[in-house]
This record gives C-alpha cells, structure tokens and sequence, in this order.
C-alpha cells in the first residue's frame, strides 16, 4: 500500500509537471495535496516497517513528537489545500470569465505558503501542549503511530491554554475548512441548476466530482477517527479507522475520474515505457 501510494501521486505530479494543459490552479493544488500525501503516509509506514521488522513497538520521546508535528504539519496542509481546491471549483464555475483573474499565479503561491505557515503553528501549537505532559515515560499508545488526539489526551488538565489551543485547532482546520467546503458546493450546485441544458449540468458537475470523493473520504474517516473514539471512548475504534483512510485512494479517484488527467497519465506512461 506504502508504495502504490507513492508511486500513485509522484506519477500526478509528473503528469502535471509535464503536461502544459494541466499548468492550471486546479492542478498546481492537485500536484501539492499529492505532495503533501507522500509526506503524510511517510511519517508512519517507514518507522511501522522498522518496528515490524525488529520486532518492537517502541518509539523515542524525540521521535515521538517529531512524527505527531510532521503528522500534524500534512494532515492540515492536506486539509486546507482541499478546502483552497473547493474554493477553485467555485470560482471556476460560478464566475468563469473572471476565473484567470481570480486565480492568478501569485494569489496560489501565496494560498500555498499561508497553508504551510497556519499547518507550522498548528504543529508548534499542539507540541507546546504535550511538553506540558512531564511523565512520557512507558506510555503506551494504542495506534500504529503517534496519533495526535491520544497525546493530547494524555495532559488530561484542562488548564486555559491548553483549552485554547484545542478550540483554535478545531476552527482552523474543522469548523473554518468544512464550512468553506459546504459554501463553496451550495453557490456551485444553485449555478449548476441554473444551466438549462442536462449535458451543461453534467460537464460542469463532472469537473467536480473527484474532489467531492476525496473530500467525503477524508473529512468522513476524520471525523470518524476523532468524534467517534470521543463517543465510544475506544482508542482501538481510532486505530482501525485510521487503516480506513489512506493516500493511496486519492491517485485512483483522481485517474478514474478527471478525464485530463487520465490522458496525461496515459501519454506519461507511454513515454516511459
């Protein structure tokens, strides 16, 4: 799975890179959030290899909180990227010929650098939290690496700061993003129904539809991580969830529905052989 996940978005970032037709806004953030997957999955396989491998599941208090920050660093880049690729999708249908305008080059670089900038506080943030945790010593975690919540979790105080820093991370990257999502899909959906031809309202629906998957299968297994080990109080239901989600599905919904890059995949491929 590791290794189809990798070769699944560093061949989309080739076929973007490439291909001059997909040198758009929608592929610049397509290209990062392939980017950033690798990242994400990096920080947890290889180190789960190492370990099945000697046989141990132990992990250093440094690299502990080194794994949680870059976990923490992707997992909102990822986040904030597909809500930017929402935003995309909206502008793109809802004003077209304002479209090049809008989504200009340097409006997407900027858009990148803040994702990373608000992804680095958040980490800093959630470090600062468990340091607060004095006693790290034979804690087990019962996930396959060190899942951010159970850490969290481990403070048990709920002092101010700490208080905090949870509501700032839940508006940023739960409240902030999903309603941006929501906001976006309502004013391209009331556009959509606004075309009066059915072959309109399917080419402009279509563009759409691959994100819209990404998005369920992620915010869907999130919320499904998180909320639902809260209400079960089951780390273990976390555990197995988070098997649930992985970077691997994103290739495979992106190259069976986005017919452009279905082709340029097609045309790199045949290249390399």
């Amino acid at each position: 799975m590791y290794l189809v996940t990798l070769l699944g978005n560093l061949l989309i970032i080739l076929a973007v890179s490439s291909d001059s037709h997909l040198h758009t806004p929608m592929y610049f953030f397509l290209s990062n959030l392939s980017l950033a997957d690798i990242g994400f999955i990096s920080t947890m396989v290889p180190k789960m290899i190492v370990n099945l491998l000697n046989h141990s599941r132990v992990i250093s208090y440094g690299g502990c909180l080194t794994q949680m920050s870059v976990f923490i660093i992707f997992g909102c880049m990822d986040d904030l990227l597909l809500t930017m690729m929402a935003y995309d999708r909206f502008v793109a249908i809802c004003h077209p010929l304002h479209y090049s305008v809008i989504m200009n080059p340097r409006l997407c670089g900027f858009i990148l650098l803040l994702s990373l900038l608000i992804s680095l506080l958040d980490s800093q943030l959630q470090n600062l939290s468990v340091l607060n945790f004095s006693y790290f010593k034979d804690i087990e975690i019962s996930n396959f690496f060190s899942d951010p919540s159970q850490l969290l979790n481990l403070t048990c105080s709920e002092t101010f700061s700490s208080t905090i820093v949870k509501c700032f991370v839940f508006a940023i990257f739960g409240f902030i993003p999903i309603s941006g999502i929501f906001f976006s899909y309502y004013k391209i959906i009331s556009s959509i129904l606004r075309i009066p031809s059915s072959s309109g309202n399917c080419k402009a629906f279509s563009t759409c539809e691959s994100h819209l998957a990404v998005v369920c299968v992620f915010y869907g297994t999130g919320l499904e991580m998180y909320l639902g080990s809260a209400v079960s109080h089951s780390p273990r239901t976390g555990a197995v969830v988070s098997v649930m989600y992985t970077p691997m599905l994103k290739p495979f919904i992106y190259s069976l529905w986005n017919k452009d890059l279905k082709n340029s995949l097609r045309r790199l491929c045949s290249r390399l052989c």
